[in-house]
């Protein structure tokens, strides 16, 4: 086993921006599943499970209903400054995550009266400084960030704050709310944790608590290693299960190692290896040759699961039974759509909704015909009643 070591600092923007891991979150309204234990010196486990089993298979199935978590709050101020312009600052655009939260920003700012300009950040610091210096500028109603670390553009941050212009961000933060040091009205994320969760209790479900998991993260970003510690952790809690090996390999060159680290780990676990747990679905790219090499049916086992936050390549491999089982998807769609809403509310002087969205679990079962995971729960209706003022 790799021992795992946690790297903070200017990389770890990078995962933000990459949206392959939601941030941590508060458990607050909108969030059904149990909270984190308290102490982070503690197992990474929900409070009062004493059947893990049990457990998951709520869990999974609360998950696969698809009415779960996905509506939010349905009161809160009229639509403010209608006519306004707002600026969607990207980190790049390029990253699909950033791009699809950036189109619902821009769909829902046309319902709320307003327009978007969207500027791409171009996946560097400097591009970032460089295109928030330019929304600024515009001296906008309000300003969203789109992926990236609100304390990287702090200064930026406080000068439109100092003009009266709001921030808010999705995945600009380690957790889900206001970030009062960095000047972010609220910071929009699901709970990694609970990613985590839905994730391993896949595995336990499918195995009926006799999984044998390897679970995948990278060390280079210190929420990874949280979100592989809670899969681990939530495993562990299941006495027929076991976690056979914890592997520290970076998501940028999975392409690379996976396929010499599969073979490995098939060698050495043979049939006890029964499901592959990553923080991020590319891994599941990179194994493909090695199991098919060792003669592993595409449907699994093993069976891979990703807690991610849902992409179109892996929608396209569960789809198609090709090597990949399951993934853990953010709504993004819904995130854009109250990343309005919380505007709308710092623009009304009123506090953020607490809203925070549950991940979905997705399987062949519920795969979107898409490459967007997009609840059904009404809430665009939702939201445009709101801004009414109905």
């Amino acid at each position: 086993m790799r021992t795992v070591r946690v790297v903070a600092g200017a990389a770890a923007a990078m995962l933000l921006a990459a949206g392959c891991s939601s941030q941590t979150a508060a458990e607050q309204s909108g969030a059904s599943a149990p909270a984190a234990t308290a102490s982070a010196a503690t197992a990474l486990v929900p409070e009062g499970v004493t059947d893990v089993l049990a457990d998951a298979k709520k869990r999974v199935a609360d998950s696969l209903s698809g009415n779960t978590g996905f509506t939010p709050p349905s009161t809160g101020p009229a639509a403010q400054k209608k006519g306004s312009t707002i600026a969607y600052v990207a980190a790049d655009l390029t990253n699909g995550g950033v791009n699809t939260v950036g189109k619902a920003v821009t769909e829902a700012g046309a319902a709320i009266g307003w327009k978007v300009n969207v500027i791409d950040g171009k996946g560097s610091a400097q591009g970032r400084t460089s295109a928030l210096n330019q929304a600024i500028a515009l001296k906008p109603a309000g300003i969203v960030l789109g992926g990236f670390d609100a304390t990287e553009q702090a200064a930026a941050i406080k000068q439109a704050t100092d003009l009266k212009i709001p921030v808010v961000g999705w995945h600009a933060g380690a957790e889900s709310g206001p970030i009062a040091s960095a000047g972010l009205f609220t910071n929009v994320t699901t709970d990694p944790l609970q990613v985590s969760w839905l994730a391993a209790a896949y595995a336990i479900d499918q195995s009926q608590g006799k999984a044998g998991v390897v679970i995948f993260t990278d060390s280079q970003y210190a929420i990874a290693v949280r979100k592989a510690d809670a899969m681990r952790d939530y495993v562990k809690l299941c006495t027929g299960c076991s976690v056979l090996s914890y592997e520290d390999s970076p998501i940028a060159e999975a392409d690379a190692r996976m396929p010499a680290l599969i073979s490995s780990l098939l060698q050495q676990n043979g049939d006890k290896l029964t499901y592959l747990l990553g923080i991020n679905g590319n891994y599941f790219g990179g194994a493909k040759s090695a199991l098919r090499d060792a003669g592993k049916p595409a449907a699994g086992p093993p069976y891979s699961v990703a807690a991610g936050d849902g992409d179109a390549a892996e929608f396209q491999r569960i789809r198609t039974g090709d090597y990949q089982a399951a993934t853990v998807a953010e709504p993004m769609p819904l995130q854009g759509w109250q990343l309005i809403d919380e505007l709308n509310r710092a623009i009304a002087g009123q506090q953020p909704s607490g809203f925070v969205a549950m991940p979905a679990l997705i399987t062949k079962q519920n795969v979107p015909t898409g490459d967007v995971f997009d609840p059904p729960s009404g809430y665009r209706d939702i939201y445009k009643k709101i801004w009414a003022g109905a």
